[in-house]
């Protein structure tokens, strides 16, 4: 089965009449790495959180390997929230038991490596690491799992340059041929390079899904400067 992600007629209505999603459809591939993009309030979190578990749709449904989000997808989805979610009084290395013990597909091993290569000490506690090294160490948890979907929400707005390279190729070299990477940002030239396909998506509808070489190839522009161009007010 070559699709990981298949959603259909989805749709989010919240209090006061807000849709967010809009009978939205879209399949997401194995083996991708896949830009998330539209402007603030065009529905990406909230699709997100619905695969996440986080949020029942108001009708329609979302799958993941054929399943609804759950218990089952909850243990094949690793999740990088926009907002960070450490304790900041635990340490790295509890951190690491806490994610070992939950996750059964977790590799401390992998972490570990991670960690040793940016210099951070396991006794440290999050309080104490830079929001800079904080994001890194959350991401570096979040992708040492063995997961069939990975979900980034904005894992490189608000650090700095060098830390935003650690971040990139954190991403590219740690998750597996069968497994899909589904990454949403604001920073699109920063990440355009590793995409292989992206989702334009506008008040909870999808405007535009297509790889990163068909938009080159056949728009003659790179994909933040399309976006800037489908998304111009």
């Amino acid at each position: 089965m070559s699709e990981l992600v298949n959603v259909s007629n989805l749709t989010m209505v919240y209090d006061k009449k807000k849709t967010a999603l809009d009978n939205l459809n879209l399949t997401i591939p194995r083996g991708k790495i896949v830009g998330l993009l539209g402007p603030n309030g065009s529905g990406k979190t909230t699709l997100i959180k619905i695969l996440n578990g986080l949020l029942c749709p108001t009708k329609g449904t979302a799958l993941i390997n054929g399943n609804q989000p759950g218990p089952e997808t909850k243990a094949r989805v690793s999740y990088l929230p926009e907002r960070t979610y450490l304790q900041t009084g635990m340490k790295v290395k509890e951190l690491i038991a806490y994610f070992a013990d939950f996750y059964e597909d977790f590799r401390p091993e992998r972490a570990r490596e991670m960690l040793t290569s940016l210099g951070i000490d396991e006794n440290d506690r999050i309080k104490t690491l830079s929001k800079g090294t904080r994001e890194k160490v959350q991401l570096i948890l979040v992708m040492s799992r063995d997961a069939d979907l990975f979900i980034l929400d904005e894992p490189i707005a608000g650090v700095d340059p060098a830390a935003r390279d650690y971040i990139i190729k954190t991403i590219i070299t740690n998750y597996n041929e069968n497994a899909t990477v589904l990454l949403s940002t604001h920073l699109i030239s920063d990440i355009e390079n590793i995409l292989d396909e992206v989702i334009f998506i506008k008040n909870g509808t999808p405007v535009l899904q297509a790889t990163v070489e068909e938009i080159r190839e056949q728009k003659g522009k790179s994909v933040d400067a399309y976006f800037r161009e489908v998304f111009a007010c």
